[in-house]
């Protein structure tokens, strides 16, 4: 088949109208839609035991093979339906695939979702023949619905997400576009058949053609249901900040004790890597360290029964001490580019060396305002400047982490007095100690210049570690 695409995916979703454009796809003769060729529960229809040659059980041992023998198709150009659920394997290799053309078939959330409590009633799928049909009213459920969003949304995002980033486009239609004749055939140009039609295939008929309200038992309970919904996602909060990845050369590993540390930067982790080297009585340079992944996987082998864990500390602290050490500070760990950029950039009160008389401190608190708002601006990508890790949200570090280890435990730093040592101590070690506390930087503590204020600022910035992990105001913490 010669034209723009080999293949063709229609991703779309139960009850959105798939079955119709199918049947109005296979009119022409130049295309062929094989039906739901992925779906985990058959090969492209129900009781069908092969597609294309192969079984479901072939299939399921190289779900490639039947991508090849798809766009191998001969005379046509041959495609199938994918929804949400189907197999995750060929999801990606579709995506990434652009002699694949993609159709993205959407419906209301709403209508496909009763269509789908009505069917599940009546046991009926499809309607040929207006005298067969089945009456039923969908019974409303507000979480079974706000589920069914959520999935949907995800898949879409996650569709175009991909397509941007591998710089394709597909063909959009919606469900009411399936009873448009001029739409399927544009369609059926875009994918290179110059065969138009002159009319629909009637033959599948809508099967609840009324108003949806009329169609539940409970509207009262879908209306309320409804009002909780944030359609427009005003409550969302966007999020520029960039993956990070799983970071393994700064994990940390006792060599006796089957502890691994996974620091968190900004957070306590000079004073937790001598708490591990302590435990096994060595020096911190004895510890595990700029491992790479083939080194962790061995670690792990020779101790079953390892445990994970990272340190989380309170954003206003955490935003203190790395404002002092990497752009306050111009030793050996500051980030002298960055220090000048924000000196002439942002206007922070930077002083040219170490801070001296000059430096008050109201200049400090101004400086390290400053420098809240340059992290906000930094977060959200509006700045040239990369987002560090030792300002990062701590929920985008442990999102990295996920990608190798999911840490077994995650500590607050007000808590690892107790919680550590115990997991210390559940793990065989002796002599356990308690971790030291991480001293104040200087040149001004952070019970200096706290006040509401500051505190909201720290909330702005960094909103995403306070709701993730519930974090409350500073002071109440330590008051705690």
């Amino acid at each position: 088949m010669s034209g723009p695409f080999e293949y063709f995916v229609i991703f779309a979703e139960m009850r959105t109208g798939s079955n119709f454009l199918e049947t109005n796809l296979n009119a022409f003769d130049g295309i062929a839609c094989l039906g739901e060729a992925f779906n985990p529960h058959f090969i492209g229809y129900p009781n069908q035991t092969d597609l294309l040659g192969l079984t479901q059980a072939d299939r399921e041992a190289n779900p490639q093979a039947l991508i090849d023998a798809v766009r191998q198709e001969e005379d046509v150009i041959a495609g199938f339906r994918f929804f949400h659920d189907h197999d995750p394997r060929v999801l990606q290799a579709i995506l990434e695939d652009p002699s694949c053309a993609k159709i993205i078939l959407t419906r209301n959330p709403l209508d496909s979702y009763v269509s789908w409590k009505i069917a599940r009633a009546t046991g009926q799928w499809k309607l040929t023949d207006v005298k067969r049909r089945k009456d039923a009213k969908a019974q409303f459920d507000p979480e079974e619905f706000t589920r069914h969003v959520e999935a949907l949304q995800d898949f879409q995002v996650l569709l175009l997400k991909q397509l941007q980033a591998t710089g394709q486009t597909a063909f959009y239609m919606a469900y009411e576009d399936l009873q448009d004749v001029a739409v399927v055939n544009g369609l059926a140009r875009w994918l290179g058949v110059g065969e138009q039609l002159k009319s629909l295939d009637k033959s599948l008929k809508p099967q609840n053609p009324t108003p949806v309200v009329s169609k539940v038992a409970n509207p009262d309970v879908m209306l309320a249901g409804l009002t909780e919904l944030d359609r427009f996602n005003l409550n969302r909060t966007p999020n520029f900040e960039p993956r990070r990845g799983p970071g393994v050369p700064t994990y940390v590993a006792a060599p006796e004790t089957p502890l691994l540390y996974l620091p968190v930067r900004g957070g306590p982790e000079e004073e937790i890597t001598r708490w591990l080297a302590e435990l096994d009585d060595v020096t911190p340079d004895q510890l595990l360290t700029r491992a790479n992944q083939k080194q962790l996987r061995q670690w792990k082998r020779a101790r079953p029964g390892h445990r994970s864990f990272t340190v989380l500390r309170h954003p206003v602290p955490r935003a203190h001490a790395m404002f002092c050490r990497r752009i306050l500070s111009t030793g050996p760990e500051s980030f002298e580019h960055i220090r000048e950029t924000l000196k002439k950039q942002f206007k922070l009160p930077l002083p040219k060396d170490k801070p001296g008389g000059s430096y008050t401190r109201a200049v400090h608190r101004e400086a390290f305002e400053g420098y809240l708002r340059f992290v906000r601006a930094n977060l959200a990508g509006q700045t040239g400047i990369r987002v560090d890790a030792c300002w990062a949200t701590q929920a985008q570090a442990l999102a990295g982490f996920g990608d190798l280890v999911l840490p077994d435990f995650v500590f607050r730093e007000s808590e690892i007095a107790g919680d550590l040592t115990a997991l210390a101590r559940k793990l065989g070690a002796k002599d356990v100690t308690i971790p030291d506390i991480a001293p104040d930087p200087a040149p001004f503590s952070l019970d200096e210049i706290y006040d509401e204020a500051l505190e909201d600022l720290v909330a702005d910035v960094y909103q995403r570690d306070y709701l993730m992990f519930g974090f409350g105001p500073w002071k109440d913490s330590q008051a705690a």
